[in-house]
């Protein structure tokens, strides 16, 4: 694996069993799965994890991080743990996403480690596909494309904005034929030796954990490598007021990242909060500023219509173009959404706090 920038400078807000000592098991791959009330998917999940196709020699062990869930989520992962060994129930007091991928990186054997989601669907070789690209590259870590499949008229239009480059800024994660190196991947796969070197996730962090597990590896001049091999569909909220949540805290803990780093994970996440500082300030200049506001919402209108028409002409739907009175409202929420969680991030930093109200928990 790649040996370059070799950094072990110790992060104190990473906790030390996250950096993972030893070599670990050569042939096992530990699968790392936070979760939290997910009893109505956690069983689908555990059928596509187990079912996974490895190379030959392989095995793999299946560690299921449950946040304290109060709807039957840890009894049901206990029951499935009770008939087969592969699988591994971890406690999660902190019933957040860093904690709980903590929680099982400091139980995890295997010399590769790999991220999963409740809520994405898996290719059957999903994860052959990832150790085969870590052979291949030598990166400090891998994954395919954040690919999203909406289930719904609404689920649909929030995928469809989801893959746009209109919308997301041509993140290369949302590219499905992009091979190569990336600033960051959907979940991941890591060599034990990256976890040992830099450590694991922030747990001050309850969203962008993953982003800046990548800004880190980055800037101690690791490799992050995306492969058109390794396939997932990931499911996206299905109502509108779901999806401004979620984006408003991805925009809300983004200033922390930035605090900690020095810099954004990259300038396109700079984009809705500096559009919603414009809007801000010329509403509240007027009516000075009310042609400048009508040129900039008449401005953002049209492009909402051109975005949408093209989010909707980009999806692979048949009834695509039923989406388009949806799609403007949900590029919207994922605008203005992740402008104002900044913001409101930002005005908590500058106090001196790390945690606003529903910022502070997990929503799905």
């Amino acid at each position: 694996m790649s040996q370059a920038g070799s950094s072990n400078q110790r992060d104190p807000r990473v906790p030390d069993s996250t950096r993972l000592q030893g070599a670990g098991d050569e042939r096992l791959v530990s699968i790392i799965v936070p979760c939290r009330n997910e009893r109505g998917h956690i069983d689908a999940f555990l059928d596509s994890a187990t079912a996974q196709q490895l190379q030959a020699g392989w095995r793999m062990e299946i560690l299921v991080a449950d946040g304290e869930s109060d709807d039957g989520t840890g009894e049901r992962i206990q029951a499935r743990a009770a008939v087969d060994a592969r699988l591994v129930p971890v406690a999660n007091p902190g019933r957040i996403v860093s904690t709980g991928l903590n929680a099982c990186l400091a139980r995890a054997r295997g010399a590769v480690i790999v991220r999963m989601d409740v809520h994405t669907q898996f290719a059957p070789d999903y994860v052959a596909q990832c150790i085969a690209a870590l052979q291949r590259t030598s990166a400090d870590n891998v994954g395919g494309a954040w690919v999203a499949r909406g289930e719904g008229a609404m689920g649909q239009a929030i995928a469809a904005a989801f893959q746009s480059r209109w919308v997301v800024g041509g993140a290369l994660s949302r590219d499905v034929a992009y091979e190569g190196e990336a600033d960051t991947v959907y979940l991941g796969c890591w060599p034990r030796q990256t976890f040992a070197r830099v450590g694991g996730f922030d747990e001050t962090l309850v969203r962008n954990q993953d982003d800046e597990h990548n800004l880190r590896l980055r800037l101690a001049g690791r490799r992050i490598w995306q492969s058109t091999g390794i396939r997932s569909w990931y499911r996206p909220r299905d109502a509108l007021g779901y999806l401004f949540r979620q984006q408003y805290q991805y925009g809300y803990w983004r200033p922390f990242v930035m605090k900690k780093h020095g810099q954004p994970g990259s300038l396109r996440q700079l984009v809705p909060m500096i559009f919603v500082a414009a809007v801000a300030f010329c509403a509240c200049a007027a009516p000075w500023f009310y042609a400048p506001l009508a040129w900039l919402m008449g401005a953002y209108a049209a492009y909402l219509l051109a975005a949408s028409f093209q989010a909707a002409r980009c999806a692979g739907d048949a009834h695509r173009w039923a989406l388009l009175p949806r799609l403007p409202a949900v590029i919207a929420a994922y605008h203005l959404g992740y402008g104002l969680g900044t913001w409101r991030g930002l005005w908590d930093l500058a106090r001196g706090r790390r945690e606003s109200g529903a910022s502070a928990k997990i929503t799905r």
